[in-house]
C-alpha cells in the first residue's frame, strides 16, 4: 500500500495534533450543550472515533451513510441516503463530521435534508476543504487542513474501498488511477 503513495501530505502526528486543537475547540464550543456528532461514512470513521475521544465533553454520536460517486471518482451531484440517522434530531445541536469536502454538492444536500428535522443548529467539522474544487458555497464551522487538488487516501479516505486502513493522508499515485476523471472526495 505505501508503496502506491506518490507523497504523504499530512503525517499521522499532524493529523492527531490538529484533532486535538479541533476537540479543544469543539468542547469549548459546546460545553453547556450535549451535541449529535453525525460522521458520515464510510470516510469519516477514522476521524470521528479520534475526533470524539479528544472531546472531553458529554455528546452523542450518530452516522449517515450517503453516496455521490457510483464507482467513479467524480461526484455525480446525485446524491442517495444509505444509512439514515437511528436518532431523532429535533430541538438538537448537530455537529456533521466529515473526512473532506470538495465540491460541496453532498455536504449542501446532507445540510438541507438535516435541517427540515429542526435541529437546534447545525455546524459542520472537516478534517480536509479542498476549496479549489467547490461549486456549492457551504460552511466549514470547524476545518482541519486545506489542502490542494491533487487524489489523496489514507486515514478514512479511499479509493476504490482501498487506503482508508493508512494512518496518514497520502496523494495517490497518478498511474493507479488514469483514465478515471475528478476527484475522491465530496
Amino acid at each position: 500500500m505505501n508503496s502506491d503513495i506518490e507523497q504523504i501530505l499530512i503525517t499521522e502526528s499532524e493529523l492527531q495534533a490538529k484533532i486535538k486543537e479541533l476537540g479543544s475547540r469543539i468542547a469549548e464550543d459546546y460545553k453547556d450543550k450535549i451535541p449529535v456528532l453525525i460522521g458520515v461514512l464510510n470516510g469519516a470513521v477514522m476521524f470521528v472515533s479520534d475526533l470524539i475521544r479528544a472531546c472531553p465533553i458529554q455528546l452523542n454520536i450518530d452516522f449517515m451513510a450517503v453516496s455521490s460517486y457510483q464507482d467513479s471518482t467524480e461526484s455525480s451531484g446525485v446524491v442517495k441516503i444509505i444509512k439514515d440517522l437511528d436518532r431523532n434530531i429535533s430541538g438538537r445541536h448537530i455537529l456533521i463530521v466529515e473526512d473532506i469536502i470538495d465540491t460541496g454538492l453532498t455536504l449542501s444536500y446532507l445540510l438541507e435534508t438535516l435541517q427540515a428535522r429542526h435541529p437546534a443548529s447545525i455546524k459542520v467539522c472537516a478534517l480536509l476543504d479542498k476549496a479549489s474544487r467547490r461549486r456549492v458555497n457551504v460552511p466549514i464551522d470547524y476545518l482541519g487542513f486545506q489542502i490542494p487538488d491533487k487524489f489523496v487516501v489514507g486515514y478514512g479516505l479511499d479509493f476504490r474501498d482501498l487506503y482508508r486502513n493508512l494512518p496518514y493522508i497520502g496523494v495517490l499515485k497518478p498511474y493507479l488511477y488514469e483514465g478515471i476523471t475528478g476527484d475522491n472526495d465530496i
